[in-house]
Order: structure tokens, then sequence, then C-alpha cells
């Protein structure tokens, strides 16, 4: 339990970097921006499989009886937020996080919700919670999703801090929440990241979460 508590607070360490604009800015400077973004990219997914195998490897506590329909639940809602995470980082967003070059255009996804990834990282996490049933899931599951709460809160704060009075004409038309994918037309980013989590849904169905992760959900659904 130690160590998924320390894999966790690293996690949460490397994900404020971008969040505290003069050491990004440094890095970025010494780096440049495209280095600096694969560079952070790598150790985020290293630092991610990290944090998964330790909560793996913590001692299964049961808190209560998984049961098949919780685990339509991560059916559902992982799927959306998939789909959330991956607009997110490619589209344009002058409001929240993105792999994109911030600029006064808006993708998009961000008519949804001026926080995509953000979000979609909420729902992910949500919808792992139900069907798993056990401390460190609960500890995981919940850690991950209120962080992606308190980062929902500090970048639509920094947003209208570093936009000023720009901020209301930019954030006209766009959502603090997640509003219907009706109200809006689809951009290529948007229709990229519905087909990459098709794929990318359709994989871990068919054998690829048990790969993984050990655990066939699938088989949570249908026994």
């Amino acid at each position: 339990m130690i160590r998924l508590l320390i894999a966790f607070s690293v996690f949460i360490a490397l994900h404020s970097v971008p969040a505290i604009p003069a050491l990004r800015g440094r890095l970025i400077e010494k780096m440049g921006r495209r280095a600096y973004l694969i560079a952070y990219s790598v150790v985020s997914t290293l630092v991610l499989g990290w944090l998964f195998y330790e909560a793996l490897q913590t001692d299964y506590i049961e808190l209560w009886e998984p049961t098949p329909w919780q685990a339509w639940i991560t059916f559902l809602l992982a799927p959306v937020g998939l789909f959330l995470v991956t607009a997110g980082l490619i589209s344009q967003n002058p409001f929240s996080v993105t792999l994109r070059r911030q600029t006064d255009k808006v993708g998009a996804i961000v008519r949804f919700t001026r926080h995509p990834v953000l979000w979609g990282f909420f729902v992910w996490a949500i919808g792992h919670i139900a069907p798993n049933g056990d401390l460190r899931s609960l500890l995981l599951f919940g850690g991950f999703a209120l962080f992606s709460l308190g980062g929902v809160a500090m970048q639509e704060r920094r947003s209208r801090k570093r936009l000023g009075a720009r901020w209301n004409s930019m954030a006209d038309g766009t959502s603090f929440f997640v509003c219907s994918p009706l109200a809006v037309r689809w951009d290529w980013p948007a229709w990229l990241a519905l087909g990459v989590t098709t794929l990318l849904a359709a994989a871990l169905i068919d054998g690829g979460h048990l790969l993984v992760f050990g655990v066939d959900p699938v088989t949570l659904a249908t026994s």
C-alpha cells in the first residue's frame, strides 16, 4: 500500500508541472516545445504504468461484492472518458490541457466542455470504481477522479487570469461541464478521436484488457 501511495504522489507531482507556468516555461526554453512534449508524454506514460503496476501488486481488500451490472457502468463511461481525453489532447484549446500549441482558436470538443481531458479522465475513473469493489481500486480511481476535479477548477481559474478581458468573448459558446454532442459541429480531431476510441475499446474488449490488466470486463459483465 505504501508503494502505491508513493507512486500516486509521483504521478501528482509530475502532472503538476504544466500547472506551474514558470517551471514549464523554463523546460520548454531549454528543451524546445516538441522535445518537452515528447519527453513529458513518455515520462507520464512510464509513471502511469508504474502506478498501475503498484496497484496490481497491492493486497486485495474487498469493500463490496462486485456484480455483473456494475461492470456495465464501465462499458458506458470508460469509452466516453477515453473519447474526451483523446479529442482534448489533439484539439486546439486556449482554456485547458492540450498537446497543441495554445492559440485563440477553439476546437469542436471545447464546445462540449472547456476541459475535455480532465473531465474525460474523471468520467473514465468514476466508471472503474463500482465494478472493482476493493480498497486499492477505490484509492486509485477515486484518487484519479479527485485529481481531475482539482485540475478542472485550477485550469478554469488559470485561463480566466491568463486571458483577462478576452476570456468572456472567447468562452462564449463553450461549456464548463460536458454538454450535448448535438450542440456543436464536429471537426477532424473529434472524428479522429472517435475512431481511435472505437478501435481501442474494441481491442480492450477483445482480450486487450485481460492481457494488460489481468481482468476480462466481458466476463465480469456476463458472469
